[in-house]
């Protein structure tokens, strides 16, 4: 069984920095797809960073310049590097895994890392 761990999160002031992993225990291949997603009180779950392919992946308007995903795949480890926060980037942020090495169906989710900003 698959199992996706984030750590990292924490509380800030705007404008600082945080970085976030995830390890995905019990995986037996290199996924393609995997991505960072976050979900606000009250908010629907929105995609923050995702790799739908091997190599570039894709953002949300709202983090662009701002953050930045990678993975080591030796590791299995997903990283999200959150610089320039804001208050509305607060939320739960949690890692997903695809089921399949080809595959882009997101079956695999942690259960999160609370990220919060504030003055």
């Amino acid at each position: 069984q698959v199992q996706p761990v984030e750590s990292g999160g924490g509380s800030v002031q705007p404008g600082e920095s945080l970085r976030l992993s995830c390890a995905a225990s019990g995986i037996t291949y290199r996924p393609y797809c995997m991505g960072w997603f976050r979900q606000a009180p009250g908010k629907e779950r929105e995609g923050v960073a995702t790799y739908y392919s091997a190599s570039r992946p894709t953002y949300a308007d709202s983090v662009k310049g701002r953050f930045t995903i990678s993975r080591d795949n030796a590791q299995n480890t997903l990283y999200l590097q959150m610089n320039s926060l804001k208050p509305e980037d607060s939320a739960m942020y949690y890692c997903a895994v695809a089921s399949s090495r080809y595959s882009c169906q997101l079956d695999y989710w942690g259960q999160g890392t609370q990220v919060t900003v504030s003055s």
